[in-house]
């Protein structure tokens, strides 16, 4: 079901919004690719693609339960960003570091998806004490499952913690 621009699912997992918003910031991307792939600077470059793309692809990040799959597809659509910017083709056999140092950046995209979860955890505690309560698994009314098999399914708090 689809609320808000946000894909929502019966199991709580983010990773059907994750793909669909990679694919409509690449979609953008592609769309403005003469302005990333232009001769300004590399610098002005990087800007236009975290502010134009990332906020696309970021929409609605402080509430996803990111997992392993989840964080390698998007530091491939970062690597992806920035080797379209550079035009740097697959078929050309440069290394995702190569590619990194040539951009002068670090992997910070789930850097900057921590950070936005803690400031959007910050507000929560701040101001509302019901959600403050759900978050922090404190609701008695039988939310949490505790006699589950396999693994404990991550929660929101467990991605704040690197």
């Amino acid at each position: 079901m689809e609320y808000l621009g946000s894909i929502l699912t019966n199991d709580g997992r983010c990773t059907c919004e994750i793909t669909c918003r990679i694919a409509m910031a690449k979609a953008a991307f592609n769309k403005k690719r003469t302005l990333f792939t232009s001769t300004l600077d590399l610098e002005l470059r990087k800007k236009l693609v975290k502010c134009y793309i990332w906020s696309i692809a970021l929409y609605g990040a402080e509430t996803w339960t990111l997992r392993a799959v989840d964080q390698k597809h998007l530091e491939s659509f970062e690597t992806w960003c920035w080797r379209r910017m550079e035009e740097i083709s697959w078929t050309d056999h440069v290394r995702n570091e190569e590619v990194l140092l040539r951009v002068k950046e670090l992997r910070n995209i789930l850097h900057e998806i921590r950070k936005r979860k803690a400031n959007w955890f910050g507000h929560i505690l701040r101001r509302n004490r019901l959600l403050q309560r759900i978050t922090e698994g404190k609701i008695q009314e039988g939310i949490e499952v505790t006699d589950r098999q396999g693994r404990r399914r991550r929660k929101l708090l467990d991605d704040l913690n690197p």
